[in-house]
């Protein structure tokens, strides 16, 4: 890539590149400058330090599931909905076992405005089933544990038993619906 060609998506198209190759670990400012065929200090132009690109790589990442969340979950309600955001989740943790574990998890300022709209949709599926105010919001994140868990584990290889992972899968599925009926009762 030519030095004239880098801007701050740029830098994050070359960042995750790598992420996707070799993992979040190996993401470092020169490992990129190095893609970019520039200097390290040429980076600074485009990004601050390795926290900022590594916040736009969690960013874009979380843009990434939040379209395939929002999809999946498009024209659906109640327990249709709720199936296909969890098989969404964990169909692009799956394809994209590197992004996914890049992305960060703890809320910062550069993620918010994409952390909430993935919330409006975890939000939006769980409507119908009465859940509201704060009994929502430990729904979302009962929702998120299950489908991060899921797929993280997933990921690793820690489901080493023979047992179908698609049927587990569907399990988990059932378990959390179930467990939303009984939320609303309480």
């Amino acid at each position: 890539m030519a030095r004239a060609a880098l801007s701050p998506d740029a830098v994050v198209d070359l960042a995750l590149r790598i992420v996707n190759e070799e993992g979040p670990d190996a993401l470092t400012l020169s490992a990129v400058a190095a893609r970019a065929g520039v200097a390290t200090p040429s980076l600074y132009k485009h990004v601050r330090n390795l926290a900022e690109l590594r916040a736009l790589v969690s960013v874009r990442v979380m843009g990434e599931l939040t379209e395939i969340a929002s999809e999946a979950a498009l024209g659906r309600s109640g327990d249709e909905a709720l199936r296909a955001l969890m098989d969404g989740w964990r169909s692009y943790a799956a394809r994209n076992p590197h992004r996914y574990s890049a992305m960060i998890q703890a809320p910062r300022p550069e993620t918010a405005d994409v952390g909430d709209r993935l919330v409006g949709i975890m939000l939006a599926a769980l409507r119908a089933y009465g859940l509201e105010g704060s009994a929502a919001i430990h729904a979302v994140r009962c929702l998120r544990a299950a489908m991060h868990g899921f797929a993280v584990l997933e990921a690793a290889g820690a489901f080493r038993l023979a047992e179908d992972l698609d049927e587990s899968h569907a399990l988990l599925a059932r378990m959390v619906i179930a467990g939303l009926r009984t939320a609303r009762e309480h």
